[in-house]
C-alpha cells in the first residue's frame, strides 16, 4: 500500500462557521516580523552576510564579511520603521501578533517593551535566521528549544504561537511535537486554522500568508509602489468580506516587516488600508493568539476513523459491502495512493469507483449479479443486505400491493432473461412511481446500453451509502 501524506482536500467545499466574535464577516490579523538584528551576520556566527528582503537589488551574501549596507537596511527597521509602525496601531487600537526572532528581541530591549505595553502578541519566529531545508531533525530540534528559552528569557513568557519560515519538511512536526504550543503558522495553505493530528496529538495550525505580505516590495515579482500594495489588500478584504457575508467567514492574514513597510513611502498605503478595513462593520481586528483560543473553544477536533488512516482488515470489514457482495473492490481500493483526500465520502468513493472501472467486464458483472432484485424474493424472505433492505424500504418497496408486487416480479425476470443481471437503480433517487417509470423505459434498451447505465447506478449506489458514513 502507499499513503499520500499531503491533504489536498482541506475542508472541501463546505468551508465550517467559524463563528468568529460578534457575528463578524472576517477576522482580520496583523503580523509585524520583528527580524532586525536576527538576520545573518558574522557577528551573530554566521558565515556571511545576509541577502534576503532588502532594498538591495539582486543582493548576494558576502561570505566571511560584514555588509555594511545590508546592515544599515536592517538597522532602519529597528531604529525608525518599527516606531512608525508602533505608533500607527497605536492610533488605531489594533490588536498586533509580532513573529519575533529571539536574537532580534534580545537585541532591542526598548522594542520588546513597546509591544509588551501595547498588548502585542509575541510569538516566535525562530532562534535567528537559518536555511532548514537541509537541516537534521535533531539540530532543528535543539534551535527550537534554544529560540524557546532565549525568548522567555529576553520577554518573561514562552511563545505560544511558532513561526519558522525557512523551514523544512519536519518544522511542523518538530513544533507539534515540543507540546507548549496553541498553534503553529508554518503553512500557507488555507483561509482558516485547522487541526492536525501528529503522533497522536491534535495541533492547531493557523495559516500565514505570503501573498499580502509586504515581502513583495522586496522580490522579483511583487510591489513597486504603495498603491499597488494597496489594492491587493482591498482587494482580499473585499472577496473575503464578501464571503463572510455569504456565511462563509474566512480569516485574512497581512504581514509586514519594519524595514519595507515601515518606510515612509509605503506605511501611508498600509494607513489606507487600515483606514478601509476600519470602517466595514463586522470585521474582528485580532491577534493570531487570539484566533487560535477561539477555535480551540468554538472547534475543538473532531475524530473519526480515516480511511486512509486503516489496515486491510478495518477498511474491508467498514467497505468491503459498499459494492453489493464484492469486498474485492475495497481490497483493491486499499492498495491505491490514499490519503487525507480520500477521508470523505466522495473522495474514497473515487477510489471504490476506480477499481470498479478498471475491473474486467466479468468482474462488473458478477457486482451486477450480486444485486437483488427490486421487490423480489429475498427481500420477501428478508434476505437483503442491511444496506439493500433500508433503500428498499426508504422507497416504499416494501409496502407494495399485490398488484404491485406481481408488477415488479414479472418485470424483473422479463429483465433479467434478456440482459442477464438484475435492473438496478439507486432506490433513494426515487419513490415507488419513479422506479416502476424507469423499469419500464429502461426495459426496452440493448444490453450493452444497460450494462453501462447498471454500472452507473452501481457507483450511485455506493456514493449514498459512503455518505452516510463520512463527511
Amino acid at each position: 500500500m502507499t499513503r499520500y501524506p499531503r491533504d489536498m482536500r482541506g475542508y472541501g467545499p463546505q468551508t465550517p462557521d467559524p463563528k468568529w466574535p460578534g457575528g463578524a464577516k472576517i477576522a482580520l490579523q496583523i503580523v509585524v516580523n520583528y527580524e532586525e538584528g536576527g538576520e545573518n551576520n558574522i557577528l551573530h556566527g554566521d558565515a556571511a552576510s545576509e541577502a534576503f528582503l532588502s532594498e538591495i537589488v539582486g543582493a548576494a551574501q558576502w561570505p566571511g564579511q560584514r555588509h555594511w549596507n545590508m546592515e544599515s537596511i536592517y538597522e532602519y527597521g529597528a531604529r525608525a520603521g518599527f516606531w512608525r509602525l508602533h505608533r500607527l496601531f497605536g492610533e488605531f487600537g489594533i490588536p498586533i501578533t509580532v513573529y519575533g526572532v529571539a536574537g532580534a528581541l534580545a537585541r532591542s530591549p526598548e522594542q520588546v517593551r513597546a509591544m509588551q505595553d501595547a498588548d502585542w502578541e509575541i510569538a516566535s519566529h525562530g532562534l535567528k535566521w537559518i536555511e532548514y531545508k537541509d537541516a537534521e531533525p535533531e539540530a532543528e530540534r535543539a534551535d527550537m528549544a534554544e529560540a524557546i528559552r532565549l525568548h522567555t528569557e529576553v520577554t518573561g513568557e514562552r511563545p505560544v504561537g511558532w513561526y519558522t519560515g525557512r523551514c523544512s519538511v519536519n518544522t511542523v512536526d518538530l513544533a507539534s511535537e515540543e507540546g507548549g504550543f496553541a498553534y503553529i503558522a508554518d503553512t500557507y495553505d488555507d483561509d482558516l486554522p485547522y487541526w492536525r493530528r501528529h503522533q497522536g496529538r491534535d495541533q492547531l495550525i493557523v495559516p500565514y500568508t505570503l501573498d499580502c505580505n509586504d515581502m513583495r516590495f522586496a522580490t522579483p515579482q511583487g510591489f513597486n509602489s504603495g498603491d499597488q500594495f494597496f489594492a491587493y489588500l482591498k482587494d482580499t478584504f473585499d472577496a473575503l468580506y464578501a464571503e463572510g457575508q455569504g456565511g462563509a467567514a474566512k480569516m485574512m492574514s497581512v504581514g509586514l516587516h519594519c524595514r519595507l513597510v515601515g518606510r515612509p513611502g509605503r506605511v501611508m498605503a498600509l494607513r489606507r488600508f487600515l483606514e478601509y478595513a476600519a470602517s466595514k462593520p463586522d470585521v474582528w481586528f485580532a491577534r493570531r493568539i487570539d484566533i487560535a483560543r477561539h477555535w480551540h473553544d468554538a472547534h475543538p477536533p473532531q475524530h473519526f476513523d480515516r480511511p486512509s488512516q486503516m489496515d486491510r482488515v478495518a477498511f474491508v470489514a467498514a467497505y468491503g459491502g459498499i459494492f453489493e457482495h464484492s469486498p474485492w473492490i475495497a481490497e483493491r481500493a486499499f492498495e491505491l495512493e490514499l490519503g487525507p483526500a480520500h477521508d470523505s465520502a466522495v473522495g474514497l468513493h473515487n477510489a471504490l469507483a476506480r477499481m470498479f472501472r478498471s475491473a474486467s467486464h466479468a468482474e462488473r458483472l458478477g457486482v451486477l449479479t450480486a444485486h437483488p432484485d427490486l421487490a423480489g424474493k429475498l427481500a420477501q424472505a428478508g434476505r437483503l443486505t442491511a444496506e439493500s433492505t433500508a433503500e428498499q424500504a426508504g422507497a416504499g418497496l416494501d409496502l407494495l400491493t399485490d398488484e404491485e408486487r406481481a408488477a415488479f416480479v414479472a418485470l424483473n425476470t422479463a429483465y433479467t432473461q434478456k440482459h442477464g443481471f438484475p435492473f438496478i437503480i439507486a432506490v433513494r433517487d426515487h419513490d415507488k412511481a419513479s422506479i416502476r417509470a424507469a423499469f419500464d423505459r429502461r426495459i426496452g434498451n440493448d444490453t450493452q446500453t444497460e450494462f453501462d447505465e447498471a454500472c452507473r447506478q452501481v457507483e450511485r449506489i455506493a456514493e449514498l451509502r459512503l455518505a452516510e458514513l463520512l463527511p
